[in-house]
């Protein structure tokens, strides 16, 4: 199976996010489903059949979780030696040369991602544009409405 990259901000997140369902979730779910063992037939009791659909589901992020921890790359970007390039993790402030528009990103993999938070997925077509690429430098984008220019303000590795 192929290594999937994390930042080591995402890779602690999906640890707490396991340590969460594991002490404190996955023991309230068993808790509820003994509870309505309690009120007799479960054919028809709707709070047993919600439970066990409850814990169908934490256990299958558990499982999907523990994959990706250890199929996970974790890279460090505040140690690593770029030379100024846009890599892994590094967080880029762009300019679209159409619009005048700053906006700045952090490259991360594919379960990080948030546009909302300003964390684009490696994958994604800006930062396949941007990789390799150093601050001053300008790059096409292509995008469904079109081609977007952008210049690399600044690259940080934080």
């Amino acid at each position: 199976m192929n290594k999937v990259p994390l930042t080591v901000t995402g890779a602690n997140k999906l640890r707490v996010e396991l340590d969460e369902l594991k002490t404190v979730v996955r023991p309230r779910i068993i808790q509820a489903i003994a509870d309505a063992r309690e009120h007799g037939d479960l054919k028809e009791n709707a709070e047993y059949h919600a439970a066990r659909e409850q814990q169908s589901f934490a256990e299958g992020r558990i499982k999907e979780i523990e994959a990706k921890l250890s199929n996970a790359h974790i890279i460090d970007v505040t140690k690593t030696d770029a030379n100024g390039k846009v890599v892994f993790g590094a967080t880029v402030g762009i300019e679209d040369l159409n619009t005048g528009k700053t906006v700045t990103y952090q490259i991360v993999g594919e379960d990080e991602a948030s546009i909302k938070e300003g964390r684009i997925s490696v994958g994604s077509p800006i930062a396949r544009a941007l990789i390799g690429k150093e601050a001053g430098d300008v790059v096409t984008v292509k995008a469904p409405g079109g081609d977007v220019e952008y210049e690399i303000l600044s690259v940080q590795y934080i």
